[in-house]
């Protein structure tokens, strides 16, 4: 095989290993390989970086397993181009499965240009990514917990929640904080009602009739305190993100163009993807890498499954979010689409469609630093007009018509 690199290394990381394999010219057509094994902590991360520079190594291949390759990544990045190999790609001959046998065949696969660089975003990026992921964590969060208030409520019999719209409203806010300081008289409490929902007091009598206990207002308070909590952090994350994303505020404004996108989830695409398009040729490469389209699997001339691939989770419950979002608009092309998929395909596949085309129109838009152009509910109409009056014609047949459908002249 032809030799693309020609001082290259491979990284086998582990936990509290990582064993170093260098191949470097020899004698004649020969090639010298020297593997070394370094610990994981920062001053033996150190010397694995002074032992590359001074065998002149330049690219350095490592599997991408867990997140041990991080440490290791972080440090070298700055002296020498990493490359961080999907573990898929790295399959060894079975039987020889060894630390060292791994670190040999990584280096021997970088050596001759076998292997492709996973997407690893700039510093910036990263540690906005850290931020964005974190934050929706913590969301998620405080979803469960809510959840979790309306169990303990439903199992002390008060039915708040099928009275008011939101139990952590102002009016259910104080209804709660006054159960767990010990009120249990229904009058008093629906009369804590404020706004809209003092239309609604009758109903709130008969709802906050229940058997609420000492160990329901315990488990209520903690939870309260956890939401309080869980606000708090949610409140400071979103300002350091803010403060972070403020040099791509522009990207970010051109994202919120597109139905279905709002700050929180630009803030997360641009963390995902970053803003630098280069990264990837086309927008195909991005979608396959985000895990957003088809899988090809084709054997003996027969195409077997086409499921997608495994992308970034938190990549996908953005544009999943975005595109459940988009599909509700009214007059959109996005809306359009997903209509259009879901009663053939499912609405499972139409969602994932149109979070397809979301991460493609955000593809351009970074690349080319363009708004969102808007093609219209009937766009796909005017893709095909013929098969939009064929539908058309059988829709009115269906209802005990004749239809013929002619040319205008």
């Amino acid at each position: 095989m032809d030799l693309v690199v020609e001082r290259c290394a491979g990284l086998d990381v582990h936990k509290d290993t990582v064993v170093a394999c260098v191949r470097t010219p020899g004698a004649g057509r020969r090639r010298e390989q020297t593997i070394v094994t370094f610990g994981t902590t920062t001053t033996q991360l150190l010397a694995l970086r002074d032992w590359l520079v001074a065998n002149g190594v330049t690219l350095v291949g490592m599997e991408s397993t867990g997140v041990y390759w991080k440490p290791v990544y972080f440090v070298l990045e700055e002296v020498v181009e990493c490359w961080v190999l999907n573990a898929q790609h790295l399959r060894n001959v079975p039987g020889r499965k060894t630390d060292v046998a791994d670190a040999a065949w990584i280096c021997q696969l970088v050596e001759h240009g076998l292997v492709r660089p996973s997407f690893v975003p700039p510093r910036p990026i990263r540690e906005l990514r850290n931020l964005c992921r974190y934050r929706r964590s913590q969301v998620e969060e405080r979803t469960r917990e809510q959840q979790r208030l309306d169990k303990v409520l439903q199992d002390a019999g008060i039915k708040l929640s099928s009275v008011a719209t939101r139990i952590l409203g102002l009016s259910g806010r104080a209804m709660l904080n006054a159960l767990v300081a010990g009120t249990r008289d229904p009058d008093v409490l629906a009369e804590l009602a404020k706004g809209n929902l003092r239309k609604k007091i009758p109903q709130l009598r008969d709802a906050l009739e229940g058997r609420f206990g000492a160990h329901h207002g315990l488990l209520v308070g903690q939870i309260l305190a956890k939401l309080d909590f869980l606000d708090e952090v949610i409140a400071n994350l979103s300002a350091e993100i803010d403060r972070m994303i403020a040099p791509y505020e522009p990207q970010v404004a051109a994202l919120i163009t597109i139905p279905g996108i709002e700050r929180r989830s630009a803030q997360e695409l641009i963390a995902e993807i970053g803003v630098d398009m280069t990264r990837f040729p086309t927008a195909g490469h991005l979608a396959s890498w985000a895990g957003m389209c088809p899988g090809h699997h084709e054997s003996a001339g027969k195409r077997r499954s086409g499921q997608t691939r495994p992308g970034s989770k938190w990549l996908h419950r953005t544009l999943r979010e975005a595109a459940k979002a988009a599909a509700r608009t009214k007059n959109t092309y996005l809306g359009a689409q997903y209509t259009r998929l879901r009663g053939r395909r499912g609405p499972a596949k139409a969602t994932t469609a149109v979070g397809h085309t979301i991460l493609i129109a955000a593809y351009h838009m970074l690349r080319d630093g363009v708004t969102y152009h808007e093609l219209g509910p009937d766009w796909f109409d005017r893709l095909s007009p013929d098969q939009h009056a064929r539908r058309l014609a059988r829709q009115i047949e269906a209802l005990g018509y004749t239809v013929t459908i002619s040319t205008a002249a």
